[in-house]
């Protein structure tokens, strides 16, 4: 799909911060408020806008810590199908929060998550390494976020942490 320069500023200025007021988006991408409506609700419709995440830091909320594993998984495509059937296998695992094609060593990158290491560590051995063409699992343990999806975590300043978006 091909987009005018507004339309990505649009882009660009709400997957930064997706509550920023239609009003402010257009001053900021110079266009009418018009413009951004249609275009949000259009690439909306064309799922180029894909959903609204909030961005939770977890490890600040008692009793809602939780366990986040990056697996590299080594596999055997599938003749007509590649790498599509097995990524569909995993990514119906509800533990699965992402996955991912690479090049490189590994095949797959997956990010799990869980309450414990344990449990993690029982999806990898019951669920991922017994599906036929795993050929085998790397598990890195998560000990501390610093930043994702360009959000600083614990900087110690609360107010904005997001990267600023010039007009």
């Amino acid at each position: 799909m091909k987009l005018s320069s507004e339309e990505i500023e649009i882009l660009k200025i709400i997957e930064e911060n997706h509550k920023v007021p239609v009003e402010t988006i257009a001053l900021m991408a110079n266009c009418s408020e018009e413009l951004v409506r249609n275009t949000i609700k259009k690439l909306e419709e064309e799922n180029v806008i894909v959903s609204y995440p909030a961005l939770i830091d977890w490890s600040k909320v008692e009793g809602q810590e939780h366990v986040i594993a990056m697996i590299d998984v080594k596999v055997t495509p599938k003749r007509g199908v590649g790498f599509d059937e097995v990524a569909e296998r995993i990514y119906r695992f509800p533990e699965v929060s992402s996955l991912y094609l690479m090049s490189g060593a590994y095949d797959l990158s997956i990010t799990v998550e869980g309450k414990t290491m344990n449990q993690i560590a029982t999806f990898v051995s019951e669920k991922l390494s017994t599906i036929e063409s795993v050929i085998s699992t790397t598990t890195h343990f998560m000990l501390k976020k610093y930043k994702h999806d360009g959000v600083v975590f614990g900087s110690g300043d609360d107010k904005d942490r997001r990267m600023v978006v010039s007009p």
